[in-house]
């Protein structure tokens, strides 16, 4: 089984925190639209014999495409893809996007999942942000959402300046109230670049606090604990049954393709990443190219990426799977190394796997770099 991704590079407008390939410009969305339209059989080949259980729209703000241009590219998916009658079919929508229309189009087009970016329910963080959509069409257009697809996950982010702890509070419990059956939760990252970290180098905005970060983190992992939610992976909380199928598999190390400008590809082996400039994407379909670069992983890569993904789920680090990707002396290694972890009180040991625990999580990055291993001389 594999996964499909397809990134719609437009946005209405930029929020500072982001630093994913986005354009506010869309001037260039028919060329797009017909040089994705002109990958999908290009690329027909990376997945050979596999059959497609998840689809994934992201971007970027998908929800922008028009019906015409979602189902060309489904129909195109389904002529050059084995998808599986069953699939999961995501789509990344904000708020200000939906609508009955849309969430009936969306629908009849064979999206099964949405993914709604509300971030807060507040106005003043929806602004901080530089967000599109407002508090009410959070509220509003979630519950509209919620008549039309059962299985729906949001984005909340944490730890922004101005987010008391009571108000995280109302955000977490207001989703939970909702029967939201999935939550992703990030905390406020500063990315080299942005907006923000413009914004904040020239002191108009305030900085980020990594104590209230953390003291934010540890209060959501209790509230959702006590919802019924797991806590499958660092940033993810689902209801039993509800997990992302398609970001579940990239924690899982299951083969994925990328389509559309900056989107990467992952076949077991090797690593492909198409290129983050739309103009130049187009160009190169319009002479039959994908263009790409392109990684070839080593055994010591391949291992320390299943550490990397591992501790952040909640089943943790196999060492049985450590060993078939390495040998018995790398497993036994890495299981020395944990026990100071444990003695931390930052991981513990249960049935050959080491797994984080709340206070772990919140040193998930360190801990898995402590681990990883070196490449042979």
């Amino acid at each position: 089984m594999a996964g499909i991704y397809i990134h719609i590079p437009f946005c209405r407008q930029a929020c500072h925190y982001c630093n994913f390939h986005f354009s506010t410009s869309r001037g260039l969305e028919n060329e797009f639209l017909n040089s994705l339209l002109a990958e999908i059989p290009l690329q027909q080949g990376f997945l050979a014999g596999e059959t497609i259980e998840t689809v994934y729209f992201g971007g970027g703000t998908p929800s922008l495409l028009n019906e015409e241009s979602l189902n060309k590219i489904l129909h195109s998916l389904r002529e050059n893809f084995n998808i599986h009658p069953q699939a999961e079919y995501t789509l990344e929508a904000n708020p200000d996007d939906i609508n009955r229309n849309s969430l009936h189009a969306w629908r009849s087009a064979g999206i099964n999942r949405l993914s709604i970016g509300i971030q807060s329910f507040y106005e003043e963080d929806l602004q901080w942000m530089n967000r599109a959509h407002t508090a009410s069409q959070a509220i509003d257009n979630l519950k509209l959402a919620l008549e039309f697809f059962p299985n729906i996950t949001i984005d909340l982010i944490y730890g922004s300046p101005g987010l008391t702890d009571e108000k995280w509070a109302s955000n977490v419990h207001r989703v939970i109230d909702m029967g939201i059956p999935h939550i992703s939760a990030y905390a406020l990252t500063v990315e080299p670049k942005t907006a923000l970290e413009s914004l904040i180098r020239t002191h108009k905005r305030e900085p980020v606090n990594p104590e209230d970060q953390a003291r934010q983190f540890l209060l959501l992992m209790d509230w959702l604990k006590a919802a019924g939610y797991e806590h499958y992976e660092i940033s993810n909380f689902a209801l039993p049954g509800k997990r992302s199928k398609h970001n579940s598999a990239y924690w899982e190390g299951k083969k994925y393709l990328g389509l559309g400008p900056s989107a990467h590809s992952y076949d077991g082996a090797n690593r492909q990443w198409n290129i983050a400039n739309n103009a130049l994407y187009i160009q190169a379909l319009r002479n039959g190219t994908v263009p790409f670069e392109q990684e070839i992983l080593t055994p010591t890569q391949r291992l320390n990426e299943y550490i990397m993904t591992s501790l952040r789920t909640m089943e943790g680090m196999d060492l049985g799977i450590v060993t078939s990707l390495s040998d018995e002396a790398t497993a036994t290694q890495l299981k020395r190394l944990s026990e100071r972890l444990i003695r931390e009180g930052l991981m513990r040991e249960e049935n050959g796997h080491l797994i984080l625990t709340q206070q772990g999580k919140l040193f998930a990055d360190g801990i898995a770099a402590d681990l990883f291993r070196d490449e042979p001389a």
